[in-house]
């Protein structure tokens, strides 16, 4: 039986950062789907169930803070987390007042990256399920030495109860 995976959308214009981010992202367990313009992205997102997605801060046609405020209106569960090059720090900041969970600075590590995904599905479940944080480590029963597809993988399984 294949395990369920999380259904991540980035959204970037760089299409060599789509290719290379999504076969990494696809080797830790999520499923990846890109697009490369806001407007297509929600398009996606209105066809496809999305927990969380990575969206970049300056793209051609719709911004990634246009972007990110269609799909919170749209998708109310869904977590945003929003990629931003050097000088967008305030854009990006304005973003998280519009309902981003999270910002990231490009380029980014892999590890932060799968850090902060993995805690915007935490967030996404919490919200949905209006449990508290300790009350959701308590189910997950995290050890600090857990792998990050480990936690994923019960994360997974929390929001797929009930």
């Amino acid at each position: 039986m294949e395990k369920e995976k999380i259904n991540l959308l980035i959204v970037d214009d760089e299409d060599q950062f789509l290719e290379s981010i999504k076969k990494s992202l696809e080797l830790r367990d999520f499923n990846v789907i890109t697009a490369n313009r806001g407007e297509k992205a929600v398009e996606v997102a209105k066809n496809n169930t999305i927990d969380i997605a990575l969206v970049d801060l300056k793209m051609p046609g719709i911004s990634g803070e246009e972007t990110l405020k269609l799909l919170k209106q749209e998708h109310k569960w869904m977590e945003v987390v929003i990629l931003t090059g050097h000088g967008a720090i305030d854009s990006a900041v304005e973003c998280t007042k519009s309902g981003a969970y999270s910002y990231l600075q490009k380029p980014c590590e892999l590890d932060q990256l799968l850090e902060t995904l993995q805690d915007a599905y935490k967030k996404k479940i919490m919200n949905r399920k209006q449990i508290e944080e300790k009350k959701l480590n308590e189910l997950l029963n995290i050890s600090i030495s857990s792998r990050p597809r480990e936690i994923l993988r019960k994360l997974r399984e929390i929001d797929k109860d009930g």
